[in-house]
């Protein structure tokens, strides 16, 4: 990614905002979600949220638990649950709105997830903060698509089985941990920000760790970036 292939749409976003009338938050709402776990065997969960905070956990009893807090009727996301013998598909949309937001309004995903049912995450939200504490979940991939915000990523735990990740930057800051007992291979390129990457070395032009021979469970890390720090831990 380049600065002069970002210019066009942070043009036009920076235009329509302009042009369009600002939409004023109302009373606060909270509200609480579940959905119960059935027989599939995998779940694929899409998360798409266009502004706000999103917060996403293990812990659930059921496939998820969820707490939501919004403003605006368009902080409210979509639910959805398919269930198609062996795979499910979990998605939480969030409305598209006809104007800008007001910068006093609320917008809070705050999920948890079942532990033991085999993941497929991914998570797009275009501005704000995503806070994704994923350690203690069963995952097989976590794609990770950021806008303009902040990026919080935790993966220590102890994995149970391989997975792979990948993070494609935006605007803004990116932090990522992971779990030194895991085998790690990190590869990181593009973008128009430092990219710093602490407990692992550098070795024909990834970063891996020793516990890659061990046999243990893999993790194999590919971030593009944007404009930001990237900043990569493995402890």
């Amino acid at each position: 990614m380049n600065f002069r292939s970002l210019v066009p749409p942070l043009l036009a976003a920076t235009l329509w905002m302009a042009g369009c009338p600002t939409i004023q938050p109302g009373p606060e709402r909270h509200e609480s979600r579940a959905v119960e776990r059935d027989a599939a065997e995998r779940v694929k969960a899409i998360l798409n949220m266009g502004a706000g905070r999103l917060t996403v956990r293990g812990g659930a009893r059921k496939l998820m638990e969820a707490e939501f807090a919004y403003s605006t009727p368009f902080g409210r996301p979509e639910v959805t649950y398919r269930s198609t013998g062996a795979l499910g598909t979990l998605t939480l949309d969030q409305p598209a709105s006809s104007g800008p937001h007001a910068g006093n309004s609320k917008c809070e995903w705050d999920l948890a997830l079942n532990n033991e049912v085999p993941l497929d995450l991914s998570a797009h939200f275009g501005a704000g903060e995503a806070r994704l504490d994923l350690g203690d979940l069963t995952l097989r991939n976590v794609e990770v698509h950021m806008g303009v915000g902040r990026l919080e990523l935790d993966l220590r735990g102890h994995p149970k089985g391989d997975f792979a990740v990948q993070i494609e930057g935006g605007v803004g800051e990116a932090n990522v941990r992971l779990p030194l007992e895991a085998g790690l291979e990190v590869r990181a390129r593009g973008g128009l920000g430092a990219i710093h990457v602490r407990g692992l070395r550098q070795e024909e032009g990834r970063w891996v760790n020793d516990a890659r021979r061990d046999g243990a469970a893999n993790i194999r890390v590919d971030i593009r970036g944007g404009i930001g720090a990237i900043n990569v831990t493995a402890e």
